[in-house]
């Protein structure tokens, strides 16, 4: 499933064929993908100028003008494209319909926005822009770990009590919004911490330290436009590149890449999830 730095970057590929643009058709081709679709979706659509486009956690969220916002899920398999900008900033003119398109927009600048999801995981919702923090799927997430509530004294405040594994704390949407499997691997790596470590059994001070590290994982990924790993593309279709930067996720019984080490990666499953991790530097 998408992570933050998959849905950022598609929500970067996404605003400049939407910002300001307005949607003249709306097309929905199914009742459902995870949910049911709402009631007259396409018609609370068409002819709304899209104000803006914002990212919490994993969602993607369209202001519209009407005063309501469309949220956006990937799920599993989920893919936003852009066909046809005149603005020249996409080079992919309007492709054949495909099976699995479930829901299109065609914009006023003349783009296309194509989601389609072959596994209908993903989901779509519109709701008042007013009040949106409250939607059953963004109400309780925490803050969001590129933002300025999220620091070391909050974090250390969350994880120190708890018994449970780090990683398994480090992945409660609750404590911190977005961070997903991939990232807090590479996140622990980084801190030289066991992904099976006990929070209460961390000091108070390396828990606070994890918070520049998990921004700077982020931001790299970010950077590089994600990490496409099954079904994962840009919004111009394009593949993200930060797998190619993995230090443990996916490289179970490989070399460790920190200089002098000689241990091999090695991958456990916690919570149903499989954790890659250095059992030489991290502790």
């Amino acid at each position: 499933m998408p992570e933050l730095p998959e849905v950022e970057t598609v929500r970067s590929g996404l605003a400049p064929a939407m910002e300001g643009a307005v949607i003249v058709a709306a097309a929905v081709n199914r009742p459902d993908l995870r949910w049911p679709f709402p009631e007259r979706m396409a018609e609370r659509l068409t002819g709304q100028k899209v104000l803006q486009l914002r990212r919490r956690s994993k969602y993607i969220l369209a202001d519209l003008a009407s005063g309501e916002s469309l949220l956006i899920h990937l799920g599993m398999s989920g893919r936003m494209t852009v066909s046809g900008d005149p603005l020249g900033r996409f080079v992919h003119d309007h492709p054949a319909a495909q099976k699995h398109d479930h829901v299109v927009l065609d914009m006023s600048n003349g783009a296309r926005i194509t989601f389609n999801d072959p596994r209908r995981f993903g989901a779509m919702d519109l709701m008042p822009t007013m009040g949106a923090e409250a939607h059953p799927l963004l109400a309780g997430l925490g803050p969001e770990p590129l933002g300025n509530h999220f620091d070391g004294a909050y974090l250390a405040a969350r994880l120190k009590p708890r018994r449970s594994p780090v990683k398994t704390a480090l992945l409660d949407q609750k404590v911190v919004a977005g961070l997903g499997n991939i990232y807090v691997c590479e996140t622990l790596y980084r801190a030289g911490i066991s992904p099976a470590r006990r929070c209460n059994r961390i000091a108070t001070a390396k828990l606070a330290d994890l918070v520049p590290i998990i921004r700077e994982v982020l931001t790299e990924a970010i950077a590089a436009g994600g990490s496409s790993l099954r079904d994962f593309r840009q919004a111009d279709g394009e593949l993200g590149y930060f797998q190619h930067s993995f230090d443990v996720y996916g490289r179970e019984g490989l070399p460790c890449r920190t200089p002098g080490c000689t241990a091999t990666i090695r991958r456990l499953v916690q919570s149903g999830r499989s954790s890659f991790y250095c059992p030489q530097c991290q502790r």
